[in-house]
């Protein structure tokens, strides 16, 4: 079962990033001996020394933005016992991976987390539905963070074993709740050493409002994009914005019409890689049926497609599992194995100021 480790308050950042990797050592070191994209790829490209401007830019402008956050990834490797390198490159995989040079690359492990939403906001329904997707390497190198600040604020983060809390999905005690999409924008739509989307999001974990929350994505220069699903139960509202570098952001609205969102940019104009997995999602997802909160279950969870399918088995990509946000029930809710069977793992109360688990 998804495990969750309650921390906090700490005395400073880096004292719960610390905590955190040690009680989830074995599980960060488990996850580096087998993350074949780390081995292969990253780590061998930090050892030349062309990669130095880049990774150094890469800390340099994060750590000035984010000092925080910085302290916490640099206590999860002490705290681990791994090496800060490793952590550093797993965190930032994303905005490196572009720069290998092509000889080096693996496109098909760079592909390596796809996810899928179903957004909807009408009369009867306002939910969010989210499959977190990834390498098979990943399948049990996941776990909850509850963390509690010094100023008194939560947040549930769904988090990748070493990697800063949460490039997946999360919400806080402000009753704001996000999941993300990977999108692929072309090599010249991204830039070198700007800030990273685990440090966006592990911001957008203390957010307090939809308002806060697009204020501090729009003010990261990020290096790559990403595209964020961003729920208020105070507003009973949900909009999904598609972000890319020299700060081009698009905001848009969901309403009564099923949004579904996978892998691709959709109204932000930037050039893309084409994405085979994403479009066939796409298309199976836009003629299942999505008008009640059982329908939308079934269609993160179909199968139909025996090459590209919205819920996946392997053998490349897994749904780890999948997150449901009722901003009407105030409650989210995490799914293990098909979403269809309802296997329930934990239900967060949104409304409580302490982010109770009521199952």
């Amino acid at each position: 079962m998804l495990e969750i480790f309650e921390v906090g308050p700490c005395k400073d950042a880096y004292q719960m990033g610390f905590l955190i990797g040690q009680r989830f050592s074995n599980l960060i070191k488990s996850r580096l001996s087998r993350d074949l994209i780390l081995q292969n790829q990253l780590r061998p490209f930090a050892q030349n020394p062309e990669s130095q401007p880049l990774i150094k830019a890469l800390k340099v402008n994060n750590q000035k933005k984010f000092p925080r956050y910085w302290d916490e990834l640099l206590g999860t490797a002490e705290g681990s016992g791994v090496p800060v390198l490793d952590v550093i490159l797993i965190n930032f995989r994303k905005e490196i991976l572009p720069f290998l040079p092509k000889t080096a690359r693996n496109s098909a492990a760079d592909n390596s987390e796809d996810c899928s939403d179903v957004l909807v906001v009408n009369d009867t329904l306002a939910i969010a539905v989210h499959n977190e997707d990834a390498n098979v390497a990943l399948v049990g190198h996941t776990y909850l963070i509850k963390a509690t600040l010094p100023n008194g604020q939560s947040f549930v983060g769904y988090t990748y074993a070493g990697e800063l809390p949460s490039c997946a999905f999360g919400l806080s005690t402000h009753g704001l709740a996000f999941t993300l999409d990977s999108v692929p924008p072309s090599e010249d739509e991204i830039v070198a050493g700007g800030i990273g989307r685990n440090f966006i999001s592990r911001d957008l974990l203390e957010s307090k409002g939809i308002d806060d929350a697009l204020r501090r994505i729009q003010s990261s220069e990020v290096s790559v994009g990403h595209s964020y699903n961003l729920m208020d139960i105070k507003t009973r509202q949900i909009v999904n914005v598609e972000t890319a570098s020299r700060t081009r952001v698009s905001v848009r609205a969901v309403g009564s019409m099923p949004f579904f969102h996978a892998n691709m940019y959709l109204h932000l104009q930037v050039k893309q890689v084409q994405d085979d997995n994403s479009t066939r999602r796409q298309e199976r997802a836009a003629v299942l049926p999505k008008t009640s909160k059982d329908d939308i279950l079934s269609v993160l969870g179909d199968v139909k497609d025996q090459i590209y399918p919205i819920y996946m088995t392997g053998p490349m990509l897994y749904t780890l599992c999948t997150a449901v946000i009722d901003l009407d029930d105030q409650t989210l809710t995490i799914i293990e194995g098909n979403p269809k069977n309802g296997n329930i793992s934990y239900v967060f109360c949104m409304s409580s100021g302490e982010l109770k688990i009521s199952q």
